[in-house]
């Protein structure tokens, strides 16, 4: 493997050097990811290839043909929520609060490997893991794992229907099972989520939380008169309606 070759990969935010998981998973995952849906198994990985028979070519191809045959509209995502494969330590990976990926300090600025490694991304009890058939890596998220980034509004049997999509091209429908949740910040401030899948969240930007203000209405509920606003039937709490009408008073 020449210098230029991994000076050139290395400036991409990516390598693959002393990690096994990210050298042998192209490998079982490449032919294991258009059976999304199709066969809930894993697939026969008893012949293993070692990390330097596996070049970093190779393995940024096998990702880019992963991620690709994972894309929305495509696929089932993996069932990452049924397996249990042993955990093999952290990785110097981590999602800033802004919704970029780094490795070993220095930005994913692949968009595709960005989507991969988000469709075998899980929040167990005690931290966050990239999970395949056979391993799990812990990685670093400092906020949430994803950010909402675009809102839409439509109409289904006269029902408001809020949908967001997020930073990694996941399109959520506001409802019951993927609820919106308001949690307070930092100087009476309010952060504003959304539930992706399982136990991972999107942090709504202020542009569409702004959106969603908008949208918000006044309801009484068991009493009590809320601010909030309304998907598929179910009522999205922001605030209370009497801090709302305080600060629109000042």
């Amino acid at each position: 493997m020449t210098k230029e070759f991994m000076d050139r990969e290395a400036n991409h935010g990516l390598s693959f050097a002393g990690t096994g998981v990210f050298a042998r998973f192209p490998h079982f995952l490449s032919q294991w990811c258009g059976d999304y849906g199709q066969n809930p198994s894993p697939p026969d990985i008893s012949e293993k290839v070692e990390p330097e028979q596996v070049s970093i070519a190779q393995s940024l191809e096998g990702l880019t043909a992963a991620a690709g045959k994972a894309s929305p509209g495509a696929k089932a995502l993996p069932p990452v929520e049924q397996w249990n494969p042993p955990f093999c330590g952290d990785i110097d990976m981590r999602i800033a609060r802004d919704g970029t990926w780094f490795y070993n300090g220095t930005p994913i600025g692949r968009p595709a490997l960005v989507r991969l490694f988000s469709t075998i991304l899980r929040k167990d009890p005690d931290r966050y893991v990239l999970v395949t058939p056979v391993e799990k890596v812990g990685i670093k998220v400092e906020d949430a794992p994803f950010l909402g980034v675009e809102l839409t509004v439509t109409e289904d049997q006269s029902r408001q229907v809020l949908a967001v999509r997020t930073n990694v091209e996941d399109w959520v429908t506001v409802d019951a099972e993927h609820p919106l949740r308001f949690a307070k910040a930092e100087a009476d401030g309010i952060k504003p989520y959304v539930r992706v899948r399982g136990d991972l969240w999107a942090l709504v930007t202020r542009s569409l939380f702004l959106d969603l203000v908008a949208l918000g209405e006044i309801e009484e509920l068991n009493g009590e008169r809320l601010f909030g606003v309304r998907s598929c039937g179910t009522f999205f709490t922001i605030a209370n309606a009497q801090e709302i009408e305080e600060f629109n008073a000042l």
